[in-house]
């Protein structure tokens, strides 16, 4: 009677270890351990691919020698190049926020496994104490303690169960402790794409401040070349006639829309009089201002259709008021641009841009980021070129802006 208690007592412990465990962490399998085992794998090859595919600046600037002749040529490839880098960037950027939340995800299942360990190595410490105790005797005891054969095979189901439940305990305890160790391995695998997806950025921003400039220095060039000055006004002359077809065109397009709707008795973008929301909070300073100024390349007086605002490469660009997105495009003198129609004949134009947001067709309201700032097209520097047009001229922005 006294063993048969133990027992009783013994299975009664451990059905409360089953049923009620300690912690809340799930068991750790073998199949949860061969994913940890692939995640980790898919972490050093992260970090392997990351090293491998950082932009090469002076591969791209060989490639650009030939078509330094013609410099529409060359700002498009170049402008090319810099889209591409672009990518690049917003590519990595989303990795750094994947591996943050995954860190933070990976370090919550390594303090979980800990726990998990810590309870198991209590449940078994109990264990082992009441094995220590009554060792072998128990089950011998039970044995001759039997009435008859049904009775003894019972209480060898019995044994067994309990061997069995021993060993499944070990079995789990070594895997929880091999999951605790694939946690920081993993753990450590993603600080380090982490980091090098960190250094991408910085490696990657730094080609697009090298190829800027590289453009930069290409423009200047070009355009001061005295014994080439006659021809480098034209050509800039030429430039801006081919901007303002193409953004007269695109009103034009408008004005026969708005006209379709008028016949159809449908509701056309009216401007109601609002002021502008500032389209470049972060800028630095007013680069080119609205009006004639002297050309900082060509040397002469020539009418700016805009303002020039000085700002870090991708900074915000905003909508300076609701309306319709009427061209988001690329040209190489206006570079990544954006049109918006706000009705009644007034239009904002938002060009150098290094990546744009909204697209044509889009309703933006005022305040929307719609593009960043960058030096795409005919640029000599990160800023954003924003103009106003009313029925078909360019005005001055600071009509309208607050």
């Amino acid at each position: 009677m006294k063993s048969m208690k133990k027992l009783l007592c013994l299975i009664a412990c451990i059905g409360i270890v089953l049923v009620f465990p300690a912690g809340t962490a799930e068991a750790v399998t073998n199949e949860s351990i061969r994913q940890k085992e692939e995640e980790i794998k898919a972490a050093k090859e992260d970090v392997a691919n990351l090293k491998s595919n950082l932009t090469d600046v002076e591969a791209l600037k060989k490639e650009l020698e030939q078509s330094k002749n013609d410099l529409t040529a060359y700002v498009t490839q170049l402008d090319t190049q810099l889209s591409d880098i672009q990518s690049k960037i917003d590519e990595y950027n989303n990795l750094i926020t994947v591996k943050e939340s995954e860190i933070v995800t990976t370090t919550e299942e390594l303090n979980a496994a800990i726990l998990k360990q810590e309870e198991q190595y209590a449940a078994m410490k109990v264990r082992i104490q009441f094995m220590y105790e009554e060792g072998d005797s128990l089950y011998m005891e039970l044995i001759f303690s039997s009435d008859s054969l049904a009775d003894t095979l019972n209480k060898a189901d019995y044994i067994e169960a309990l061997s069995a439940y021993d060993r499944n305990q070990l079995d789990e305890y070594v895997r929880t402790k091999e999951m605790i160790a694939l946690c920081k391995e993993e753990l450590e695998a993603e600080k380090a794409v982490l980091d090098e997806a960190k250094l991408a950025v910085e490696a990657e921003e730094a080609a697009v401040t090298s190829l800027i400039e590289e453009k930069e220095s290409q423009i200047v060039s070009v355009s001061s070349d005295i014994s080439n000055k006659e021809a480098a006004i034209k050509e800039y002359e030429d430039m801006i006639a081919a901007e303002n077809a193409e953004i007269a065109a695109l009103e034009k397009a408008v004005a026969e829309e708005k006209a379709r709707l008028a016949a159809e008795n449908a509701n056309a973008r009216v401007y109601d009089g609002g002021m502008f929301a500032f389209p470049c909070p972060g800028y630095k300073r007013i680069s080119d201002d609205y009006g004639n100024r002297i050309h900082p390349t060509l040397g002469i007086e020539k009418f700016h259709n805009g303002v020039d605002l000085a700002a870090a490469y991708g900074t915000p660009i905003l909508a300076a008021y609701d309306g319709d997105v009427v061209a988001a495009d690329y040209s190489s003198s206006m570079g990544n641009y954006i049109m918006i129609n706000h009705g009644d004949g007034l239009y904002t134009i938002y060009m150098h841009a290094s990546a744009l947001y909204a697209s044509k067709g889009q309703s933006v309201y005022k305040g929307q980021t719609i593009a960043a700032v960058g030096s795409t097209g005919r640029s000599t520097g990160n800023h954003l070129h924003f103009s106003v047009r009313l029925n078909g001229s360019y005005v001055s922005p600071w009509n309208y802006l607050k």
